[in-house]
């Protein structure tokens, strides 16, 4: 398997989830190694100057139908958090703490259903704890390792990993070296793959 996706993102971005939910399938189709790289997207706007689509109301006004067109099409829940925007750096330590583990999938599985499916205040300690016990997580246990400074500095290297590769914004996608961003761009994505044959 020497064709590879690595998949940057940040679970506070519905267009991350939209990404997510398809990714693995597309891996799979492909015979592609994926690599989930958590990186932290409020970082990525302030080195990049970037912002949310959000922050410019018809723009985001349009993004938010658009991202519904999207679930539909990749038949997916979609549901617009009230909380939204959410601080997720604990959680995106929380991500980059089970990176490379069998335990990212069922991390991301229970945090992007709370914060997109579920519209729960992923922001609040409380209802992290619950939704982690809910998910088979010990919460007491994750905390910890969201604390750890290893931890911390992964997910500071990949994110200052992924503005060198020119990354400004999430879902970003590389094939190689070839950029691709958004859940748009999916199409792409499979293109480059096939390409590789």
């Amino acid at each position: 398997m020497n064709k590879k996706i690595e998949f940057y993102f940040d679970v506070g971005s519905p267009a991350s989830y939209l990404a997510w939910t398809q990714i693995k399938a597309i891996a799979q189709r492909h015979n592609a190694a994926l690599e989930l790289k958590p990186m932290l997207l409020g970082a990525v706007f302030q080195a990049t100057g970037n912002s949310s689509p959000a922050s410019v109301p018809a723009k985001g006004n349009y993004t938010r139908q658009d991202f519904q067109r999207f679930a539909r099409r990749y038949g997916v829940p979609l549901n617009h958090n009230p909380f939204f925007p959410i601080n997720t750096l604990q959680l995106m330590r929380g991500a980059a703490a089970y990176q490379n583990t069998e335990q990212l999938d069922r991390y991301l599985r229970a945090v992007f259903t709370a914060i997109w499916v579920d519209e729960l205040d992923m922001g609040k300690p409380k209802i992290v704890a619950q939704v982690l016990e809910r998910n088979g997580f010990n919460p007491a246990e994750v905390m910890g390792l969201i604390g750890d400074p290893a931890v911390k500095d992964r997910l500071r290297q990949t994110t200052e990993q992924a503005i060198a590769r020119g990354v400004f914004g999430a879902p970003s996608i590389f094939v190689d070296d070839e950029l691709f961003f958004g859940q748009d761009r999916l199409d792409f994505v499979e293109e480059a793959l096939a390409r590789e044959g």
